[in-house]
């Protein structure tokens, strides 16, 4: 351990998690219309790596020598490496979509046309819909050079156009709408199904926009920019902090640009112009294909079979859990949980609901990061403070993009008498916690829900979570704790059964380690499974180092980026990571420690980050129903035995496919379900 440990650079290990959401995009064995969704997905992550990662890697890079020496690493050499790995991903991306997607989705009789691909009456049907849907919409901006070019907004598509009159060139920009769908499905031919996405439609309908400008020629090239999408706020939690992240939410379209998507058919006298006027470097430029914001794609319409989707399975009830009784009663006789989205989320709502109406409950206190946008948890909070509950609603308004849907539900809360908290000066509130209390023989009873996710009934439709019903005094007693202090704007000391970040969380863990790494050394059994998002923090991957040298054997299931490099010698022999990419995206974190043969499991929400464990408020809480330890180990025990969506992780960055010894094929997300729902039968 005298040497420096092995430590693969977080942005670098962010790239090939992305990379392994491209490759769900290449497997053939994934619906043809989830793969199109897949792309979408990588593009969307990208977008938002270059607006938050590259941006302040960017930033650093500005600060020269001393960026060096505080970092460890050259930023601008980490920028060009970036772009190294973008620009191959890219051609990967274009390649699979233009060479191998269209044509299978053209072999399902579904052919995506472009503007030099439409017949006659193809064509008179798409110049009828730019003239009533799309023309009154395009506003062409026309350049002059001797002015600046206007900003362009952060993530639209933009054509850039050159209008050619005897050699002698015209520039125009035309924004994109954002109001309408990007595909339209044209009329059908003989079972033959056909989409245009606007981009050639408005390409096909270029005369009628420039019908006033004599030319020769006329080109269009797409091109869209990402800024930097950092917020410079004031760290100020005060009744002026709403005002700040409005007013910075406004800033933030125009940010110092990050990345230029351009077409890369785009001749080089038009590529030079945008250059020349955006003040762009090199390592912005980004070559593309002919369509960019392929986030868009999430929405491609299905024309085909359902065959080209993913089954849609019904969610599954919890075992012995009824819509049909009290779910308080119910809870105050043992703990409860909910594993979405293979169990339905409707019993987080009914937990609310239920409060909402019980004249028993007198408070309710609950922690959101992110609401869905016609949130049925706001509503229900809504009305228990129309039933006359006190309902405490702490909103974190900086969850990042989605500042502006916060401050929304934040002013619908508090116009509807609920009372609003805003966090902690310096922290954000990343923890998913719910507290009721109820007058139970005149005292006070409490009920929680703690969760791995947010209270978010859409994203629970796709993201993978754990939430814990519990009325054990053991937790709840800490929890009424944690939310006293939030109340007052501090953070909660003394708690007891709770690991909360930013106090007690990295004593705690390390402590946990440490008790392995003990009986590793006395020779006992020592292990330790963890599953988490992403593990980047120093301090932790040293202690993880430290275990291993020190016998502990250790299973990592990592979604996304992970620093820790495993299988050194001298560092990591005994530590094994695998990442699961599949239908539902892996959000659940999960802590097992063998704990000389009497394990400890803890669900929290917070990742092996430095930010989770230092400068935020998280909350991780231990499963101490043996019912529900057991549920959790098996669940884990699946994922570790998947050999079809889960890649290794290591040095190499190769994201091969994990192989088990198992003859045949597991496949985590599907055996879980049938898990559940065998469970479910059983009792």
């Amino acid at each position: 351990m005298d040497k420096q440990p092995p430590l693969i650079n977080r942005e670098i290990s962010w790239l090939y998690f992305n990379d392994r959401v491209l490759q769900e995009a290449a497997d053939p064995t994934v619906p043809l219309i989830e793969r199109v969704r897949f792309l979408a997905i990588f593009s969307s992550n990208l977008d938002e790596f270059y607006r938050v990662r590259v941006a302040t890697m960017t930033r650093l890079a500005a600060l020269n020598e001393k960026s060096k020496e505080i970092l460890g690493y050259n930023p601008k050499k980490l920028l060009n490496q970036i772009k190294n790995i973008v620009v191959k991903q890219e051609r990967k991306f274009n390649n699979l979509y233009e060479n191998i997607i269209v044509k299978q989705l053209a072999e399902e009789k579904i052919f995506i046309l472009n503007d030099k691909q439409l017949n006659v009456s193809r064509g008179a049907f798409v110049k009828n819909y730019f003239r009533e849907k799309l023309l009154a919409t395009l506003v062409p901006i026309m350049l002059d050079d001797s002015l600046p070019l206007p900003e362009l907004r952060d993530r639209a598509i933009y054509f850039f156009v050159k209008l050619t009159k005897n050699k002698k060139t015209r520039f125009a920009l035309i924004e994109f709408p954002d109001t309408l769908s990007r595909f339209v499905v044209l009329p059908e031919t003989n079972n033959l199904k056909f989409i245009i996405l606007l981009d050639d439609i408005i390409r096909y309908s270029l005369e009628d926009i420039f019908f006033i400008f004599e030319h020769d020629s006329i080109e269009a090239f797409s091109l869209q920019l990402t800024r930097d999408a950092e917020l410079d706020l004031d760290k100020e939690v005060s009744g002026k902090f709403i005002d700040a992240l409005s007013k910075s939410l406004q800033k933030r379209k125009k940010g110092t640009p990050m990345r230029l998507l351009y077409d890369t058919e785009m001749p080089m006298d038009m590529l030079k112009y945008l250059v020349t006027k955006m003040g762009l470097h090199g390592e912005s430029l980004i070559p593309g294909n002919r369509y960019h914001n392929f986030k868009n794609f999430i929405s491609f319409p299905n024309v085909g079979s359902p065959d080209l989707e993913f089954v849609k399975y019904p969610a599954l009830p919890v075992e012995d859990l009824s819509f049909g009784k009290s779910l308080l009663g119910l809870i105050a006789k043992k703990d409860y949980m909910v594993s979405t989205p293979y169990q339905s989320y409707d019993y987080i709502i009914h937990f609310l609901r239920e409060a909402a109406i019980d004249p028993k409950v007198k408070e309710i206190s609950i922690a959101v990061y992110r609401l869905a946008e016609n949130s049925r948890i706001v509503h229900a909070l809504v009305n228990a403070a129309k039933n006359g509950k006190k309902v405490n609603c702490l909103v974190e308004l900086r969850a990042r993009f989605d500042e502006q849907n916060n401050i929304f539900w934040s002013n619908r809360l508090e116009e509807e008498g609920v009372n609003v908290l805003y966090g902690i000066a310096g922290y954000k509130v990343h923890s998913k916690i719910c507290l009721v209390s109820r007058l139970e023989k005149q005292k006070i009873v409490h009920y929680a829900c703690l969760s791995t996710g947010n209270f978010n009934e859409k994203t629970a439709r796709i993201y993978a979570d754990h939430s814990l019903f519990t009325a054990n005094k053991k937790i709840t007693d800490d929890l009424d704790i944690v939310f006293k202090a939030l109340k007052r704007n501090t953070l909660p000391k003394g708690l007891k059964t709770l690991i909360v970040s930013p106090i007690d969380s990295r004593p705690a863990i390390y402590k946990l380690i440490d008790n392995e790494i003990k009986n590793a050394k006395a020779g006992k059994k020592a292990y330790m499974i963890l599953k988490m998002n992403s593990l980047a923090d120093e301090g932790l991957i040293g202690k993880l180092y430290q275990a291993s040298n020190a016998g502990v054997k250790i299973k990592m299931i990592i979604r996304g980026m992970c620093c820790l490099v495993p299988g050194v010698k001298g560092f990591s022999e005994n530590i094994e990571v695998i990442s699961i990419v599949d239908k539902y995206l892996e959000h659940a974190r999960v802590h097992i420690y063998c704990n000389g043969g009497d394990e400890l499991i803890y669900l929290t929400s917070a990742d092996f980050m430095s930010r989770n464990i230092d400068t935020r408020v998280e909350v991780g809480f231990p499963i101490l129903d043996e019912r529900l330890k057991k549920e959790v180990k098996d669940i884990i025990n699946i994922q570790l035995h998947d050999n079809t969506k889960a890649r290794e992780i290591n040095s190499a960055n190769s994201n091969k496919y994990h192989k088990t010894n198992a003859a045949e094929s597991h496949r985590a997300q599907i055996e879980i379900y049938n898990y559940l729902k065998t469970k479910n039968k059983q009792s």
